[in-house]
């Protein structure tokens, strides 16, 4: 128990599941999850396997043979924790590091690459959006760049005729940002429910979305200010809401989880190597040690092995026979031959 405080202490970041169906299981507890390792949660909840076991006993096994239809993440920047309903479950994150779904995303093509999935990673205020498949179709009138979500805001069927905006102003750039990724949350539903026969395909589609805009708000009025508090409650009815639509659109087969990181531990970099660093990699690997093998690798050499003495023992057969072939017996050609002969 003690141990468990302790890491509920360290770990202020928070992994929650809004909405998730009755064929992938969540399992009450406190156990810590390594914010490396979320990808392989949201794998293995679509029934994709991992490259490293995952050996955390908040996720249970389910029933193999109904995997859900879409899995869709939403990764709140700047709060640790947020107000959500008492109905969802919740798991501290240890370590938050920057993480990606592409592993994911490369499954889904790999696995229903005939079928075409929606694959939407989207990012406002930092106006990165990666859309394949049916989302490109789906989701080409979707709001990406901030100029394009500013005019959106200002149109007659946004969210700010029907938002409570209490302490926000229409009038600020950051408070702008906040509601313009809730205006992105919307119109991500309301698109998608045009195209209902989407989501009633055999293909999982996946949603990755980051939403940094209660961030600024803390940065430009403070966390302890009225601004702040509200754009809190606002962002917890909105994903509520959003998680709601998105589950009933799936039909009751979908799997919502939020990401609420006060601040990553390093930053996402991707590693490079060049004909400069023939020198640096010598003086890590001092032993001359071999690299680990891939968990694939004992299945392809038994693949290729014993397709190879399969091979050997057809050929060594295959001219055991040839060699002891009676030509005019067991060679049909001959015997047409010398039939032939004697009749002319």
């Amino acid at each position: 128990s003690f141990l468990c405080l302790f890491s509920l202490g360290v770990c202020g970041d928070e992994f929650s599941v809004l909405r998730s169906p009755q064929s992938v299981v969540f399992r009450d507890g406190s156990w810590p999850i390594p914010g490396e390792r979320i990808p392989d949660i949201a794998a293995l909840s679509m029934g994709f396997s991992v490259d490293e076991d995952l050996s955390w006993p908040g996720l249970a096994v389910g029933d193999l043979f109904h995997r859900p239809r879409a899995t869709v993440l939403v990764t709140v920047k700047g709060v640790d924790k947020l107000a959500l309903p008492v109905k969802r479950i919740s798991y501290p994150i240890e370590n938050a590091v920057p993480f990606s779904l592409d592993s994911v995303a490369n499954a889904i093509h790999t696995l229903f690459s005939e079928e075409t999935p929606v694959v939407l990673h989207l990012a406002p205020s930092e106006e990165r959006v990666y859309m394949v498949g049916k989302a490109n179709s789906v989701f080409e009138d979707l709001s990406v760049t901030l100029r394009q979500l500013r005019n959106r805001l200002f149109q007659d069927n946004s969210i700010l005729s029907s938002l409570p905006l209490n302490s926000l102003s229409r009038n600020n750039e950051v408070d702008l940002l906040f509601l313009s990724e809730l205006q992105v949350l919307h119109d991500i539903a309301s698109l998608l429910s045009r195209h209902k026969h989407l989501a009633k395909d055999h293909s999982p589609d996946l949603y990755s979305l980051e939403l940094a805009g209660l961030e600024e708000v803390g940065k430009r009025y403070g966390e302890d200010s009225q601004q702040y508090k509200d754009a809190s409650q606002i962002l917890v009815d909105s994903l509520q809401k959003f998680a709601d639509e998105m589950f009933n659109l799936y039909g009751g087969n979908a799997v919502v989880e939020v990401v609420a990181v006060k601040a990553f531990n390093s930053p996402l970099t991707r590693k490079t190597r060049s004909i400069l660093q023939s020198s640096q990699s010598e003086t890590e690997n001092p032993y001359n040690l071999a690299y680990p093998y891939n968990y694939n690798y004992s299945v392809i050499f038994n693949i290729i092995l014993w397709m190879m003495i399969g091979l050997a023992l057809a050929v060594i057969v295959i001219s055991y026979n040839l060699w002891n072939m009676d030509p005019g017996y067991d060679s049909i050609i001959y015997r047409m031959t010398n039939q032939k002969i004697r009749m002319d």
